[in-house]
């Protein structure tokens, strides 16, 4: 609690330590009440992260870095394109998260309550707090890509966002049909996102429709995430998660998994192995950061979709702000001078 979160210090230290000395020059902290909240996929888009390496020396030598890493032109891909590669879950979730630790490398040096991260965003979350290296990180996420759109070929999946019913009811439609639907990504109280089977899926949309849903939205993905369906994928990225160093996380880091905070290393490495088949616990997490004591809540990363979830879930009572560009960056820095 209120220990700076030195993430590219920590996760660079080896590796690229002009931008240890960047990040040292400055330090800026928020408020104890603050969490730091990391994108999912569907924010992205193409241009994310240019302003980022055109104004700062050090969010461009994290995405050089990742591009040297990785092995491909990832920058160029977030950069310019085309939207049809970046929209493939195997470049858009290294894409996601190299743009979310750009944007930490321009900030600097924080400290904050808690973080936490949708679904891809987990990562960058415990990347934040120190759990991972810079270097571990990308292969993780790079992996967890691969393995997922491997899946959704093998075993083609849907996931469709259900707007205006309860929870209870949009899970016991689901139980109603054979093969595999669940609920996977409980965003926002009226707002639940189902996955499985695609056939599955389509065929029960009618039904939401009938229940008095208020939008139906299939979503354009390249599979059933945190569904059965990913099981897969689990199990060779259980082995990847389970053979890399883990470090104490310098915050809570709230779980998907489980939607509730842990400092526990164990804890941390099962939850993330159980985050690819279960359901996102959004909700759950943003009113359990509410209840300890939570009021300022900051999106790291493009667009401002967590950002709407925080509202609709923990209303007016609540300060929201988003970082996606340098500009942003550099709003939150003045913001922080003045205060």
């Amino acid at each position: 609690m209120g220990q700076p979160l030195a993430a590219v210090v920590v996760a660079s230290e080896g590796y690229i330590p002009t931008v240890i000395a960047t990040i040292m020059a400055q330090l800026y902290f928020l408020d104890n009440n603050t969490a730091l909240l990391f994108s999912g996929q569907g924010s992205q888009y193409v241009g994310m992260g240019r302003s980022l390496y055109d104004a700062n020396a050090a969010a461009r030598q994290v995405f050089d870095y990742a591009d040297q890493v990785l092995g491909y032109a990832l920058t160029e891909i977030c950069f310019e394109g085309p939207e049809e590669m970046l929209r493939q879950t195997r470049y858009t979730q290294p894409a996601l998260f190299v743009h979310e630790a750009a944007i930490l490398a321009a900030l600097g040096n924080f400290a904050c309550t808690a973080v936490a991260g949708h679904s891809l965003g987990e990562y960058t979350a415990l990347y934040a707090a120190g759990v991972f290296s810079l270097e571990d990180a990308l292969r993780l996420v790079s992996l967890r890509g691969e393995l997922m759109y491997t899946a959704g070929i093998e075993r083609p999946g849907a996931m469709a966002a259900i707007i205006g019913l309860d929870d209870s009811t949009v899970e016991s439609i689901c139980r109603e049909v054979a093969g595999t639907v669940v609920a996977a990504n409980y965003n926002s109280p009226g707002q639940l996102v189902i996955s499985g089977d695609s056939d599955v899926v389509r065929a029960l949309l009618p039904r939401f429709k009938d229940a008095g849903a208020r939008l139906i939205t299939e979503l354009p993905v390249s599979g059933a995430f945190h569904s059965p369906l990913m099981a897969s994928a689990r199990e060779q990225l259980a082995e990847a998660i389970n053979a890399t160093t883990l470090y104490q996380p310098r915050c809570p880091v709230y779980m998907n998994a489980s939607g509730l905070a842990t400092q526990s290393i164990d804890e941390i490495r099962l939850l993330l192995i159980e985050q690819l088949t279960a359901p996102v616990r959004w909700t759950n997490i943003m009113r359990s950061m509410y209840d300890n004591g939570i009021r300022r809540f900051v999106e790291i990363g493009p667009k401002n979709v967590l950002q709407g979830l925080v509202r609709r879930t923990l209303g007016k009572e609540v300060d929201v702000v988003g970082i996606d560009t340098y500009d942003d960056v550099e709003n939150l820095r003045h913001m922080l001078q003045l205060q």
